[in-house]
């Protein structure tokens, strides 16, 4: 089995989509960014690497036995073991994940650009490795945005429209029909004359629809609006709030 030595790692944990594993270029300053001593590297089927990279399913225990106790890394000092992580490719795409102990990949990273270069420079003398999984199709839904919805958008978008898809769930659980077509005629003002005859479901739909494509600046001050008397969710905006002022200030 292949070994990798020195791997930066980004981890972000609970992430059931890739797309919200980002590539070392939108990496910031303030993530905690951790160095392995060693790491395998596993070159498996590509219907595999999407299930483990766009899941948070059981990984196959062939697999899992296959890397158990072969990465480490250093603090200070003391070599610490890792019981199962790996960094994975089909070819495509790379990914590392830790179970921290578990059998599912709680945790991934994207890796560095000399760190991906370096793994398809190695691969192209191996051979796929097959293991054995129950494949499933994924389901997308409000707070599991599909990757066609937010192609194209940065970090801080992507971020900010799962925040706002968040703000919409509780909407959409708690308000009544003034309260929904009050927020379909904060988006699309020129429809409020329709609105006004509009049952609850057309306007969660009318509202929905709209919103899911794309992001823009009225997504950001739907969001903002949304999110006014939530505490949790005025939390994370302002997390990312905070995180675009310090970017901002780096770049002055």
């Amino acid at each position: 089995m292949q070994l990798l030595h020195d791997v930066w790692v980004n981890w972000f944990e609970g992430e059931k989509n890739g797309y919200n594993v980002p590539y070392f270029h939108e990496w910031r300053r303030q993530d905690k960014i951790e160095l392995l001593d060693q790491i395998p590297l596993l070159y498996i089927e590509e219907s595999l690497y999407q299930y483990i990279e766009n899941d948070m399913q059981d990984i196959p225990k062939a697999l899992l036995d296959k890397i158990y106790r072969q990465a480490y890394m250093r603090r200070g000092m003391e070599r610490k073991v890792i019981d199962y992580a790996c960094v994975i490719t089909d070819g495509n795409d790379i990914i590392a994940f830790d179970t921290i102990g578990y059998q599912i990949p709680i945790r991934k990273s994207r890796l560095i650009p000399r760190q991906e270069r370096h793994i398809y420079d190695i691969i192209k003398d191996l051979k796929k490795r097959r293991f054995h999984f129950e494949q499933h199709k994924k389901e997308y839904h409000l707070l599991s945005m599909s990757p066609k919805l937010i192609i194209g958008l940065t970090r801080r978008e992507r971020q900010l429209k799962q925040l706002l898809m968040m703000a919409l769930d509780q909407l959409r659980t708690s308000a009544h029909l003034d309260e929904l077509r009050y927020w379909l005629t904060e988006w699309d003002p020129k429809q409020y004359s329709e609105i006004r005859y509009m049952d609850e479901t057309e306007v969660w739909n009318q509202l929905y629809q709209g919103v899911q494509l794309g992001w823009s600046k009225a997504h950001e001050e739907l969001c903002k609006k949304l999110i006014k008397g939530h505490p949790f969710l005025e939390k994370l905006w302002e997390v990312e709030d905070v995180r675009q002022t310090s970017k901002r200030n780096q770049k002055m």
